[in-house]
């Protein structure tokens, strides 16, 4: 079997890359424009988490997961038609 043997370049390499990885990842779990997360939409219209998934399950609001996320977007046009209903 052969031998190998890393140096301190080899890993240097290899933590840059790993961080660049890592950094791509977290950019694609960014909200999209125009999207809230949920908890700027609770703080919006002064709500608490119950009351906010209750308005996405009876549909007076929908949201959005991103895969691999457990936080919700909610669409910040949607916000404001149920602010200026009232």
């Amino acid at each position: 079997m052969p031998v190998e043997i890393l140096t301190k370049e080899d890993l240097s390499a290899f933590r840059i890359q790993l961080l660049h990885d890592i950094k791509q990842i977290l950019n694609c779990q960014k909200a999209p424009e125009n999207w809230l997360r949920s908890s700027d939409v609770r703080r919006k219209l002064k709500i608490s988490a119950g009351t906010l998934q209750n308005m996405r399950i009876n549909g007076t609001l929908r949201g959005k997961q991103l895969p691999n996320s457990r936080i919700w977007y909610y669409r910040e046009d949607e916000i404001n038609k149920l602010l200026n209903e009232d």
